[in-house]
Formats: C-alpha cells, structure tokens, sequence
C-alpha cells in the first residue's frame, strides 16, 4: 500500500488552472523524485497535497486516509513535513529556536529525530546554532530548513528544489545529508530541475509539464530515452 497516493489533481490559482489530473504514489522508503522545468506544476503539486493550495479537484491519501480537505497543520500533524523552496525559517530567531519550534514525537510517540541526531546528520549546524537564521547563507538555510522539518518525526517529506539557486558545493553537501536520511529509511517526495541530483537520490520520477505526466519510471530507465530528457527537461 502507498503511503501516499495522488489521484486526478487539479489546481488552479484564480482562473489559472495548473494542474490537469496529476497522479502519483509514493511507497513507504521510496524517494520519488518529481521533474520538470520552472512553471511545469511541481511546486503547486506539493503545495497541493500540503493543503497549501487546496485543489478543486482530485484526491490525495495519506497512509490510506483522505487528506485533500484538510488545513495543513492538521496534514502535518498526520505525518508530513514540508520544506519549501524559499525554507521559510523564521529569520528573527536563532538557528536552535527554529529547530526547537518543530519539535514533535512521531505519531506513534516514538523520537527518531532529537536535536542531537538533526545534529549529527547536519554537523555543521552546530557552528551556527547561536545565529540568527536571517543571517545564514543561502545553503545554510536550506540545511537548517530540512533539519526543522525533521525534528518533527514526519512519515513523508515533501521537499521542494533543494538545489535551486546553491553553489555545486553546497548541492553536493546537501545531496550526501539527503542520502544518509534515505538510508535511514525516510520516505521522501522531491521536486527537482537537476536531473543528476535526482539520479543519484531517486528511486522513481516522474516528468510534470504543463499541470500533467507524460512520463514515470526508474532514473535507469530515464537515462536511456534522450529523446524524452529532451522534450521535458532540457532548457
């Protein structure tokens, strides 16, 4: 069974429709990485089935259970984390009072993820915890974005462009911290334009243009269809 499922979503902002029947699924400790190019619908995807933009048409389940018509703090409070793009720390506070703010056992009261284990996955936050979050770099930021996320023992994150915008050193950092919460067996929904950052995370993708899939399969398989990297990925 899916710990999450995406049936037929359609999203529009006004009279703008973005989303044109999206469907997907992610399984338990999969990470599923979602392709496309800026505007394709990956964001609004995410912010969908986060409640942040309620979709008028659809159905997303989580763990089995309808969540499209919930508030997102209740879709949080369910087991799903999400880190946007633009990390949206709260940037008049220190580093340790943002990680501090997300703290939450996990829905079967369990902590997998305390202060000291976000630490010893993201080390180099330690070096800043005393700083205000305003004052981080760019990369800095997105670290501190997923390990506030991860203080809350979500089942299923949703992550949103972890690479876009960073230095090739910084992504590669991050890229390896990615790895190590996908070998601890976190399930983790991805958004992504850097198809070598997807290759090597990913177990599945999926190809979103115009507000719809043309394509999901194995990063493998992905590799031998130029034709297709072509047509929905190449700028």
């Amino acid at each position: 069974m899916a710990l999450l499922r995406v049936e037929g979503l359609e999203t529009a902002y006004g009279d703008s429709q973005v989303l044109f029947g999206i469907s997907l699924e992610v399984q338990e400790g999969e990470v599923v990485a979602l392709l496309g190019r800026n505007g394709a619908g990956k964001t609004t995807t995410l912010s969908s089935i986060m409640g942040l933009v309620p979709p008028r048409k659809g159905a997303v389940f989580f763990k089995n259970q309808p969540i499209a018509r919930l508030e997102p703090f209740q879709i949080c409070r369910a087991g799903l984390g999400y880190v946007a793009e633009d990390c949206r720390l709260f940037t008049s506070l220190t580093v340790a009072e943002n990680l501090e703010t997300a703290r939450m056992n996990a829905r079967d009261g369990s902590s997998r993820w305390g202060l000291a284990e976000v630490l010893d996955l993201f080390p180099d936050i330690r070096n800043f915890l005393d700083r205000k979050a305003g004052a981080l770099s760019g990369g800095q930021q997105r670290m501190v974005a997923i390990a506030r996320t991860m203080m809350g023992n979500p089942d299923l994150i949703l992550l949103d462009e972890p690479s876009e915008g960073l230095a090739p050193l910084v992504i590669e950092a991050i890229l390896q911290r990615l790895k190590q919460l996908k070998s601890a067996g976190q399930t983790v929904l991805i958004s992504e334009q850097n198809l070598r950052f997807a290759n090597e995370l990913a177990d599945r993708v999926y190809i979103i243009e115009k507000g719809q899939i043309p394509y999901q399969g194995t990063p493998a398989e992905l590799n031998n269809l130029p034709q297709v990297r072509q047509q929905y990925l190449m700028v």
